[in-house]
This record gives structure tokens, sequence and C-alpha cells, in this order.
């Protein structure tokens, strides 16, 4: 029960990284908010989950409804402890130069802007309680850009940079800001990474990660749990790898 009596956000929740994080912190004692643009399946997540976790419809992107989650969010837990900023998008691999510009702004708003808008919004009562962790979910694209991804690669680079000058910058007020930066996993967006989700081509992108294996939902989990733990309570602005070796 690490998290015991903690009061978390998780976005993208509904599934894949972000449904293995609300599930594992419900588990460890938090109460978590299960906030997707996926209603319905934060929903059936939420019912599975009990009483300990609560959905809530969200668009990332839109500061009207991020506000809304934080009057949500006061009204049904109380303050604010734990804010896990999971939800995101890619574009499909292909040259930089065919990129769509609604393809752009679409990756940059989810992957970018809403932790821009939910820092805006939560940190400022966490400033004033001298606590909070925030945990931004990036990727190795951030760290070890490969071709035809470019623009996703860019903005999860924007994760990590966010991550450290959001650290610094908040520590004088007890906050901790972290990042994950998982491979590729058996989520939604697989197959969008990897263009088409085949034998051939899932052996090929395996045959990169000296594990032999993708992130799973629980390894995700497990990292996030560390750092939003008060087990962690000296760790800021690492952007933890948990990509069995990919980086390396």
């Amino acid at each position: 029960m690490r998290l015991l009596g903690k009061i978390a956000v998780v976005t993208g929740a509904a599934s894949g990284f972000g449904a293995g994080i609300a599930r594992r912190f419900v588990a460890e004692g938090a109460r978590v908010i299960l906030a997707d643009l996926n209603g319905e399946g934060a929903q059936i997540l939420a019912d599975k989950l009990g009483d300990g976790a609560l959905a809530h419809q969200l668009d990332v992107t839109d500061r009207a409804e991020v506000t809304g989650l934080a009057t949500a969010v006061e009204a049904q837990f109380g303050p604010l402890d734990i804010f896990v900023n999971n939800a995101g998008v890619t574009h499909l691999p292909t040259p930089l130069e065919t990129v769509s510009e609604t393809d752009f702004d679409r990756v940059f708003a989810v992957n970018c802007k809403s932790i821009y808008l939910a820092s805006q919004v939560f940190i400022p009562t966490m400033k004033l309680r001298k606590c909070g962790v925030f945990l931004n979910v990036s990727s190795t694209a951030g760290l070890s850009p490969r071709p035809n991804l470019s623009w996703y690669n860019a903005s999860k680079g924007w994760v990590n940079t966010a991550t450290e000058t959001m650290s610094i910058e908040l520590a004088p007020f007890g906050i901790r800001v972290n990042a994950l930066n998982p491979v590729a996993g058996e989520t939604p967006l697989l197959k969008s990474f990897m263009g088409e989700d085949t034998p051939e081509i899932r052996a090929k992108f395996l045959s990169t990660i000296p594990l032999g294996r993708f992130s799973t939902p629980e390894d995700m989990a497990n990292a996030a749990l560390y750092l939003c733990s008060d087990e962690a309570s000296m760790i800021t602005g690492v952007c933890l790898r948990v990509d069995g070796g990919r980086c390396i």
C-alpha cells in the first residue's frame, strides 16, 4: 500500500500504459481518476477497479476540460497528490516533409500542450500545499530518434526537456517532476509506430531491444509506482528509461 491515501490523476487511462498505471495505483491504496477521451473505456475500467477509481472523460488539449477535471477531483476526492501525464498520440511512420499539418498539430497538442495545461491548472494548488508529484510519460523516441517519426520524436524530446526544467523550478515548492521513457509496448499505439503489425515487422523491431521484448503496462506501472511514491522522495528531474536496453 505504497500510495495509501494519495489522490492521483492518470490521463489516457482507458487502455495501454495508462490502464496499467491506474490499476497498480489503486492496488497500492490510491484513489485514482481515470481521465481519457474514451470516457466509456475509462468507465469500464473504473467499474472493474471499484471504489478507488473514478472515470472522467477528458480532452487533455482543452483548457476548459482540464479545469473541469480539477473541479471534479477536488469535489470527489480532495486535493491532488499525483498527476500522470500519460495521454499520447503519434503520426504514422512517414518522411517528415509529408506529415500533414493536422497530424503535426495533434501530436504536439496531445503530447506537449497537455502538460502545459495540466501544469497551469494543478501546480498552483500543489505550490500552496508544498507537495505533489508530476510524472510525464515520454518515449525512447525522445532520446534515440528513428527515421520517419520525426515530429513524434521531437514532441517526446520536448517532454524530456520540460520534465527537467519543471523539476528545477518546482523543487523549492516540494514538487517532484520525473518522466518515463518506454520503448514501444503492447498498446493501441504499437501498430501506428510500426506502420503495420506483422510477425516480420515485430521481429525486426524486437531485434533492436536487447532484452528481446516490448514494454508492458506492468513494466510502466512498476516504474511509475516507485517514482510517485515516497520512496523516491529524493528523485526529481529523472527521465527513466523503461526500454530493455534499447537506448544503449
